[in-house]
């Protein structure tokens, strides 16, 4: 299993832009629920899911005007 943990900019407190929202998008449709936070959004999976997770947020992410992607890996025990 892998825990990721994300950000994308720009932030705007309570206001989540269309490049945050279409990178939260992106990585359900890949198959993880994200936990979607304050200062950082989250999710964990399987290693294949997660990496393709977190492809395709950056993908969404940059296709919808973020401008910096932040993310954080970490292998955790099932």
């Amino acid at each position: 299993m892998i825990r990721v943990e994300f950000t994308v900019e720009p932030f705007v407190e309570g206001q989540p832009g269309p490049h945050v929202l279409a990178a939260v998008s992106a990585a359900e449709a890949a198959g993880v629920s994200v936990v979607f936070g304050p200062f950082a959004s989250e999710f964990e999976a399987e290693d294949q899911v997660a990496l393709a997770a977190v492809s395709a947020l950056i993908e969404g992410a940059y296709a919808n005007g973020a401008t910096h992607v932040n993310i954080h890996l970490e292998k955790v025990s099932a």
